[in-house]
């Protein structure tokens, strides 16, 4: 259970960040 639940949320933080840093590449003036 624990094992899937940290799988899970490893899997959510690098969905993020690879969207965080497609958006800094996209709008860049933005940063």
């Amino acid at each position: 259970m624990a094992a899937a639940a940290m799988t899970w949320l490893a899997g959510l933080c690098a969905a993020g960040l690879t969207i965080y840093l497609f958006y800094a590449l996209v709008k860049p003036e933005r940063f």
